[in-house]
C-alpha cells in the first residue's frame, strides 16, 4: 500500500510503500491526532523509519494495493 504525507510549510510530500493495512495507518494517524502525541512513526516496506511531527501534519493519503500489469493493455 502507498502512503503519501503532506507536511505544513514543506514544498515536498513524503511518500513510501508500507506493509501495514490502510485501516492500521488510519487508526494510527487518528490516535495521534486525538491524543497528545508529538510525532507519528511510520515504517516502510524496507524497514526505514519515518518520524513526522503531529502538529505539522497537513494530510495523509492512503492508497490500496493495485495489481501490477504486465504487457500491453488493450
Amino acid at each position: 500500500m502507498d502512503v503519501r504525507i503532506g507536511i505544513q510549510n514543506s514544498p515536498r510530500e513524503l511518500g513510501f510503500e508500507s506493509a501495514q493495512t490502510p485501516e492500521e495507518v488510519k487508526s494510527q494517524v487518528a490516535a495521534a491526532l486525538a491524543g497528545d502525541a508529538k510525532s507519528l512513526e511510520f515504517i516502510d516496506s524496507k524497514g526505514t523509519v519515518f518520524l513526522v511531527p503531529a502538529a505539522a501534519l497537513a494530510y495523509v493519503e492512503i492508497s490500496g494495493e493495485e495489481a501490477r500489469r504486465v504487457g500491453f493493455v488493450a
